[in-house]
């Protein structure tokens, strides 16, 4: 078993580029990882990694190695597969990142159901508004909106609804946009990218039925999900969200929609994982729970 975790070390240091990272996706102390590996080289008798103080690289026997392990790890993740598959009892760390919207009300409300049916599975939900590097940080697979990443497999999970809505408060004072133009002497809340702080465009259809991104001076900006809609729900202004986050605010009247015939359309929502996660029990438990369970919870069609 140690010389097995060595292996899974060593793979993990090569994927995430520090001994540190690959030792906290293993949970286990970065000084444990470290004597592992190189008792791994002792039994070799090779050297794996060139270590600095600043930086850990792969040798050329370290990159050769790692080719023939990978492989070997992952024809042992298709074996546990094959006998959670019979056994229906998948176990060990999964660790699932997501923004914080999704995690909040449509990932763990589901959680039990999840736990009931896979009862060995730990999960770690990793909660951010950030696109998360999966190989580098460990994570085992990613809920977001965009399916631009070549190296990673995507499923399509289904397709989130906008809406363009506001306070009864805030619209008494300022009045029904009745049209783009009239937004103009509104106050609306906009979304800014934590990672490049730029404010994200309004989109909406112009009146050929076409889609526009217009840039626009937001009155406030925030760079998290949940904050945003909190926005409209305390009077700040007019927000674009996804209608499932303010949903019940809408149904119950706390929230009032506008413009709804010029919102633009859904936003696809995919589940992403690396290839060398593509057998992995658990990963496999997740993605077939997922694509039931979120859809339905938002309120939409599971996506074909």
């Amino acid at each position: 078993m140690e010389r097995l975790l060595a292996m899974q070390l060593f793979v993990r240091v090569v994927e995430t580029g520090t001994f540190a990272r690959a030792a906290a996706s293993l949970r286990i102390p970065t000084s444990s990882a470290t004597k592992l590996v190189q008792a791994l080289e002792g039994t070799l008798g090779v050297q794996l990694l060139e270590r600095t103080t600043r930086r850990v690289s792969v040798t050329a026997e370290g990159a050769a190695y790692y080719e023939h392990v990978r492989r070997m790890l992952d024809e042992l993740d298709d074996v546990e597969a094959q006998l959670g598959h019979h056994t229906q009892s998948p176990k060990g760390l999964l660790r699932v990142d997501t923004g914080g919207s999704v995690a909040a009300q449509l990932l763990i409300p589901g959680l039990v159901a999840f736990r009931a049916r896979y009862p060995l599975i730990h999960l770690q939900i990793g909660v951010t508004d950030r696109t998360v590097d999966l190989p580098s940080e460990g994570v085992d697979c990613a809920i977001r909106s965009t399916d631009d990443d070549p190296l990673l497999i995507t499923r399509r999970v289904a397709e989130l609804p906008w809406t363009l809505c506001a306070a009864p408060s805030y619209l008494a004072e300022r009045g029904h946009p009745s049209g783009v133009d009239d937004l103009s002497r509104h106050d609306l809340v906009g979304y800014f990218s934590a990672r490049s702080g730029r404010p994200a465009p309004l989109s909406l259809r112009n009146a050929a039925g076409h889609v526009e991104k217009l840039d626009w001076t937001y009155a406030l900006e925030v760079n998290e999900s949940n904050a945003h809609a909190a926005a409209a729900r305390h009077g700040l202004g007019i927000v674009q969200t996804l209608r499932f986050q303010v949903a019940d605010e809408l149904a119950d009247g706390r929230l009032v929609e506008v413009l709804p015939a010029l919102q633009p359309p859904p936003l696809p929502v995919y589940l992403v994982y690396p290839p060398s996660r593509r057998n992995n029990a658990r990963v496999r438990a997740f993605v077939e729970w997922i694509l039931d369970d979120l859809p339905r919870r938002a309120g939409v069609e599971r996506a074909s």
